[in-house]
């Protein structure tokens, strides 16, 4: 292709930077890491303290894998995902795909606004309730009402509070050659308690609404820098992957490392103090108040505030996307509220509804299991699902995912699968 193509050369010169390149790779990453995922990263370093360490690194490339396929398909075809499966595949995927995944952010999303209802009520007193309720209308009100460009910089500044997990960490007493002998030597053993943590990590780290909210946000890329679906654009294809591949990785490994950090925290400060359930992402803040000290405990508990505020837009936007697209709905978070009354409603429902869920009394362990369980259920078939739309040349064209991200993503939904049953049978 000739180097000197307008086209081409405009590419090269707006080449991202990496600060640049970082956009819904690095918010699904972030978002990864919300309360109810705070929740089961401490109560994996309280009960097995750092024995399980290991399946951040395990778990790093498979997710990468999983969440490079999901994008791809999004840039190259224009589409998100729920659209892809009703246009090439029974519409009837996409409609039960759609069922499942709203049931289960619905479900987190509630627990998630509990969380961060009740971490607010650690720090400054009051209803924590009411505290849900107001963090569910400003969620909305931000999705709704601000354009997305705005949004955008607003969800990657809010990534910045996942460094509290990391300033956690720095602040207390680590063992590290203890610390890296969990991280590095993987042990498990086969019982029950073992494999429900182990589907447990795997339904937080690599959890559907990640698959549908990437796709979507990537067509909206396109779309703000008005450019044409990839496979219609190949002058730019290639720059445009590395970016989404750099995205991706960078992402991704930032929700494993901030993920360890908890892990660490509960196993360093809980775990060795006899501490060995925790319930909620607000009770292991309190639980690290008296033996990690106040700051400690201010800076977990403020974590889990910024960390909700970046994943309920997120899970409530990949709900969005998954029942516009499947019932043909104008969507996107860079249309106009009148563009796309039906997209904006959904997110509303999805974000404020689940507030019931709050105000239930519902046990939030059970909440959080069920919408794991969920989760678990949906993502092995989804996945599979995406390895074949990523190789589908209706679909991607020439620019069908490569076969190291094929085999690895199959790899996942095999390991998911498998862990799941083991779950039930142990």
């Amino acid at each position: 292709m000739d180097a000197s193509s307008p086209r081409l050369q405009s590419s090269r010169q707006d080449g991202p930077s990496l600060l640049k390149a970082l956009g819904p790779g690095l918010v699904t990453g972030a978002a990864d890491d919300d309360p109810s995922g705070i929740a089961t990263y401490s109560q994996v370093g309280a009960q097995f303290g750092y024995t399980l360490g290991w399946t951040m690194i395990f778990s790093y490339p498979m997710m990468s894998a999983v969440q490079g396929l999901s994008a791809g398909i999004g840039a190259v075809s224009g589409k998100g995902l729920a659209k892809n499966l009703k246009l090439h595949y029974h519409r009837h995927f996409a409609y039960g795909a759609m069922a499942l995944l709203f049931i289960a952010n619905f479900i987190n999303i509630g627990a998630d606004l509990a969380a961060m209802g009740a971490a607010l009520r650690l720090l400054v007193g009051g209803p924590e309730v009411v505290y849900a309720l107001l963090f569910g209308i400003l969620c909305a009100i931000i999705q709704v009402f601000v354009p997305y460009p705005a949004y955008v910089s607003v969800l990657k500044w809010l990534t910045l509070s996942l460094f509290a997990y990391v300033a956690v960490v720095l602040v207390v007493g680590v063992p590290w050659g203890e610390a890296m002998s969990g991280i590095l030597m993987p042990k498990f053993e086969f019982t029950g308690d073992h494999f429900t943590a182990f589907v447990a990590i795997l339904g937080t780290t690599i959890s559907p609404y990640l698959f549908f909210w990437q796709a979507g946000e990537e067509v909206e890329e396109l779309r703000r820098r008005k450019l044409a679906r990839l496979r219609r654009n190949p002058e730019i294809a290639q720059p445009e992957l590395g970016r989404i591949r750099m995205d991706t990785l960078v992402g991704m490994g930032f929700s494993n490392l901030v993920a360890l950090c908890i892990i660490v925290a509960a196993a360093v400060t809980l775990h060795v103090n006899g501490i060995d359930k925790i319930e909620t992402s607000a009770q292991a803040a309190e639980a690290l108040k008296p033996v990690a000290g106040e700051f400690a405990f201010a800076v977990f508990a403020a974590g889990v505030i910024g960390t909700g505020l970046l994943a309920v837009p997120v899970l409530a936007g990949s709900a969005a996307y998954a029942v516009a697209e499947s019932f043909g709905w104008p969507e996107g978070l860079d249309k106009k509220l009148k563009e796309a009354k039906a997209f904006y409603a959904t997110i509303v429902v999805a974000t404020l509804g689940s507030v019931a869920v709050t105000m239930m009394g519902l046990d939030p362990v059970r909440a959080l299991f069920w919408s794991a369980v969920v989760n678990g259920v949906l993502a092995t078939p989804i996945i599979v699902l995406m390895v074949m739309m990523a190789r589908n040349p209706a679909i991607m064209g020439e620019l069908k995912a490569p076969r190291w991200m094929v085999y690895i993503s199959g790899f996942t939904a095999l390991v998911m699968g498998l862990s799941t049953v083991g779950m039930f049978l142990f």
